[in-house]
């Protein structure tokens, strides 16, 4: 008889302990905030690939744990409220104090006189391109067939998350990405001025927005969560709403050039310009900063950063940098089953919609796009000295970007 109320008692003390833990456990790592954000439902096709299929069970757990959470759930959701007030009250026109931005110059106007996009069906249409060629098996690139968990953790550090909203943005440089980390920084509150999270994007420094420890990438999971880190990583990709921002992979490659190799900046000048000018331009003996080069006039030519791309020693040496790495490296589009896709070609309309489809455009608004941005119709000139067989190999290596994301192929560039 005592031992069969001993093990009666072992049995109930265990089951409040494993209650005790699923609590703890799922309340570090956001579950609560699962309930918080607003997902938006799409048209999903039978082939679509998606980072979360192999947990079709989780309704269930969570339904177990909204019932279990729900006191600490209406005690989370009283911290949004707050911060709404707080940034409603923002200035519609945000003041530009950076000297950065106020060189670069921003667009304030409103576009009132454009055409208005249906962007619903631009979505649709943007994720069935997509969906179609992941799964076409006769289109082929590097990395395409390998799952979610095959991608390396280091490849993930692009993968930033705001528990706040449940919302992950896959960033790619030369894509907006600055004005868009700031967003993802004022919705998860991740930076304080002066002891108070930042309300209007543009006032965040350049210098902590691209602080990369200043935002929670997937990358940083191993760290804080251990062996739990992809099971984690799965439950967030199925539950938040996940973007992207692309753009004419051309055109990303001119804005990338004329941002790190036309402006002063030291690093890029010692890790890319010295090693292009002495490859592929043999020069010998060059200055070590990059003021004595400007000064004597060496600069890296559009036609050496094109030869670096293309020379297969750029890859074994080391992966592209960011700024012209592939979206499709950066993202892993066919391995994320990516809710909405932004073009930097209509940021205006795209931001303004995502932000209304998160239920955030109270919060804030999307920061003023950059009245220089780099032209598509720029691309025959800055093209026009490069020879033909380098475009065509350099098309081929961005294929896949230009592919997935809809971009139609610059046939001029490509024939005689």
């Amino acid at each position: 008889m005592t031992k069969a109320r001993l093990l009666r008692l072992s049995v109930v003390l265990v089951s409040v302990f494993m209650i005790l833990l699923i609590i703890v456990y799922w309340d570090n790592v956001g579950t609560a905030h699962f309930y918080l954000h607003t997902s938006f439902s799409r048209p999903r096709s039978p082939g679509a690939i998606t980072a979360g299929e192999d947990w079709e069970a989780l309704p269930d757990v969570d339904e177990f744990l909204a019932k279990l959470l729900s006191s600490s759930l209406k005690q989370n959701t009283s911290v949004p409220r707050k911060t709404e007030q707080l940034l409603v009250q923002g200035s519609n026109k945000p003041v530009v104090s950076n000297l950065e931005e106020n060189v670069r110059g921003y667009d304030w106007s409103t576009h009132k006189d454009r055409n208005s996009l249906d962007q619903e069906k631009l979505q649709v249409e943007r994720q069935r391109t997509l969906r179609e060629f992941c799964a076409n098996s006769s289109f082929t690139f590097p990395t395409k067939e390998r799952s979610f968990d095959d991608i390396p953790n280091y490849e993930l550090n692009h993968l930033i998350v705001d528990d706040r909203h449940g919302v992950i943005y896959c960033y790619v440089p030369k894509v907006a990405c600055t004005n868009w980390k700031r967003v993802m920084i004022v919705l998860s509150e991740s930076l304080l001025d002066q002891g108070v999270p930042y309300r209007n994007p543009l006032d965040i420094p350049r210098e902590h927005v691209h602080n990369t420890s200043t935002h929670l990438t997937f990358n940083k999971f191993w760290r804080r969560y251990g062996k739990f880190s992809r099971h984690l990583m799965k439950i967030k990709l199925k539950k938040y709403t996940k973007f992207l921002f692309v753009r004419d992979p051309f055109v990303r490659l001119i804005s990338a050039f004329r941002s790190k190799f036309e402006l002063e900046n030291e690093d890029f000048y010692r890790r890319f310009a010295i090693p292009m000018l002495k490859l592929y331009s043999n020069h010998t003996n060059l200055p070590t900063s990059v003021s004595e080069a400007f000064g004597a006039g060496l600069k890296v030519s559009f036609s050496d950063f094109i030869q670096y791309l293309l020379d297969p020693r750029t890859e074994k040496m080391a992966p592209f940098n960011e700024h012209w790495r592939q979206v499709y490296r950066l993202c892993h589009p066919c391995q994320i089953d990516y809710d909405f896709i932004g073009k930097l070609e209509t940021l205006d309309e795209d931001a303004a919609y995502l932000l209304q489809l998160l239920k955030v455009d109270r919060l804030l608004r999307f920061p003023p796009s950059y009245r220089n941005r780099t032209a598509s119709s720029w691309e025959d000139n800055w093209f026009a000295k490069i020879p033909l067989a380098w475009r065509q190999q350099l098309y081929k290596l961005y294929e896949a970007d230009f592919v997935l994301f809809g971009y139609p192929k610059p046939e001029n560039l490509l024939k005689d």
